[in-house]
């Protein structure tokens, strides 16, 4: 399993971060590796709902089935599915102790299955250096949507 955790600050309010943060849609800003994230069917954002997500990592192309599986006020659990790895994007959320902004948590995995599992200590290593740029793309985009 291939598994990177970073906690940062926004300078945005943490029920406008959630929401936005909600829309797995929005990976298409924030994330370096996705090349395109659009939900699946029509209707409002609940925990179960699923996204259509395809992302590039190192050489390989991927396309992952992405679904909201913990909604809470605090905490996000996106979990993406394809024949080769399952994945989870696990956001948690806290005032800054400091005021004015919003702490996250971002924990991200990936359990490679099948042959794919060959290929994990160098995913290991692309995945954290794609873990620093997520949390500077993301910090980024939230303090540019929602901190306005």
């Amino acid at each position: 399993m291939v598994d990177v955790e970073r906690t940062f600050t926004v300078q945005a309010a943490m029920e406008e971060v959630v929401a936005y943060l909600r829309d797995f849609a929005h990976t298409e800003a924030w994330d370096p590796g996705t090349v395109s994230c659009s939900q699946v069917g029509d209707g409002p954002i609940v925990k179960g709902t699923q996204w259509h997500n395809t992302s590039k990592f190192l050489v390989f192309t991927t396309e992952l089935t992405y679904t909201l599986t913990v909604d809470e006020p605090d905490h996000l659990v996106f979990t993406g599915v394809n024949k080769t790895a399952t994945t989870s994007d696990d956001l948690s959320f806290a005032p800054d102790p400091a005021g004015g902004g919003t702490r996250i948590t971002y924990h991200a995995s990936v359990e490679f299955n099948g042959a794919a599992k060959l290929g994990e200590p160098i995913a290991a290593l692309a995945f954290k250096k794609l873990a620093d740029e997520t949390q500077h793309q993301l910090t980024a985009t939230l303090e540019d949507v929602v901190g306005r």
